[in-house]
């Protein structure tokens, strides 16, 4: 049986920015492992930075259209974010001293059942309420 992995907004990002290079291959790879598996989690947080980000941040922007796909294909990933998945962000924003955004990521990966959550964001290798934090471009 496969972890249940979150995957952050930058592995999203680099597996449809081309111009990444490396981290554009690690995080395409990544991606069709936890398709394969179905074992790929996301949040509709995760999915707003992925589309603004891809459409206006990158060097070479995807379409509004190329992205918009993107984001219906990624959706069956996606855990609900609710008020008590907010009020458990504050918990882990004060415990663990990080950004309310990051918190809010750790607590849709815990509500989605999520081991392991990738990201270049956090500190790897640490534990934060209970998930993993991976990168996966080290």
């Amino acid at each position: 049986m496969s972890v249940r992995t979150f995957v952050d907004t930058n592995i999203l990002i680099y597996a449809h920015d081309v111009e990444q290079g490396q981290k554009h291959q690690i995080a395409r790879d990544i991606l069709i492992g936890l398709m394969q598996d179905r074992s790929g989690a996301l949040s509709p947080q995760v999915l707003q930075e992925f589309y603004v980000n891809i459409t206006r941040k990158i060097a070479k922007p995807l379409s509004k259209r190329a992205a918009r796909e993107i984001v219906a294909d990624f959706s069956t990933w996606c855990v609900e974010t609710t008020a008590a998945e907010v009020a458990t962000a504050f918990r882990i924003e004060d415990e663990a001293k990080i950004s309310f955004w990051d918190a809010l990521i750790l607590a849709s990966a815990a509500k989605a059942g999520a081991e392991v959550l990738l990201s270049e964001d956090l500190s790897a290798g640490q534990k934060v309420a209970g998930i993993r934090i991976q990168n996966p471009f080290v």
